[in-house]
């Protein structure tokens, strides 16, 4: 764990001393990072649309053979991710209402009825040996949960992201959207941190799956390592696409 801290924060380090970028950068980056953090959130979920399709979805057209909701989640996705990429950029803390905006928006045209309320009913997760706790004790876990949060501030931010994320998926505080919610509320987290968002791939849905069956505060190795690595990919794609001479080069030790 030690050594993808050693190279994450040395490639946090790389990218800020290529700062500012140009605005036509960041935008580019922006729209990127839309479209790939919508597409494999939304197939950890099921969603059947490929990095492709979810690209014209988002463009405004139909996919044949797809249903409906493939279609309606991935452009409430967008739109979440849309507002997460706002409050990244607001130095006002992260708050209860902010999460349930942001679930507002992940259901807000596939699931109107669930959108942005804590669920009032028990839920199961499939693959979980442990059920979620009961709705009655949602609002106050949830409350306890932005507490905790509060208090992490010495915590590596990829470690207090993961942690976060972890806590919630565990109350499970919504009827569903639980999962994208708190993977853009962890990548919001990473984002007023300086670190670049973590995207975990559809493949790697078992193992995330089991992290967060492990998880426990105090027990979340395997699931920041996940986080941990998501995180330097997209460090990685981001210094590949700057400028050569805008960025110095990597010692030969970390290639």
């Amino acid at each position: 764990m030690e050594d993808l801290w050693g190279r994450l924060d040395q490639k946090v380090g790389r990218l800020n001393a290529a700062r500012p970028l140009p605005p036509e950068t960041i935008e580019s980056l922006r729209a990127w990072l839309r479209v790939e953090t919508t597409y494999t959130s939304n197939a950890i979920e099921g969603n059947a649309l490929t990095r492709q399709e979810t690209t014209v979805v988002l463009e405004g057209l139909t996919i044949g053979g797809k249903s409906l909701r493939d279609h309606l989640e991935a452009l409430d996705h967008a739109e979440a991710f849309d507002y997460m990429y706002q409050l990244a950029h607001q130095d006002t803390p992260f708050t209860e209402t902010d999460l349930r905006n942001l679930h507002h928006l992940v259901l807000r045209r596939s699931q109107p009825e669930q959108a942005g309320r804590y669920r009032d009913v028990q839920v199961w997760i499939q693959g979980a040996v442990h059920a979620p706790p009961p709705p009655a004790l949602v609002p106050a876990l949830m409350a306890d949960l932005f507490a905790d949060w509060a208090t992490w501030g010495d915590y590596h931010p990829v470690r207090r992201a993961a942690r976060f994320h972890g806590g919630m998926v565990g109350i499970h505080p919504f009827v569903d959207g639980n999962g994208r919610t708190a993977r853009l509320a962890a990548n919001l987290a990473l984002m007023r941190a300086g670190y670049p968002i973590a995207i975990i791939q559809p493949e790697e849905r078992a193992a995330y799956f089991a992290a967060l069956a492990d998880f426990d505060p105090g027990r979340e190795d395997a699931l920041v390592q996940i986080f941990a690595a998501a995180c330097e990919r997209t460090a990685d794609i981001m210094l590949q696409g700057l400028a050569p001479g805008k960025v110095k080069t990597e010692p030969e030790s970390d290639r």
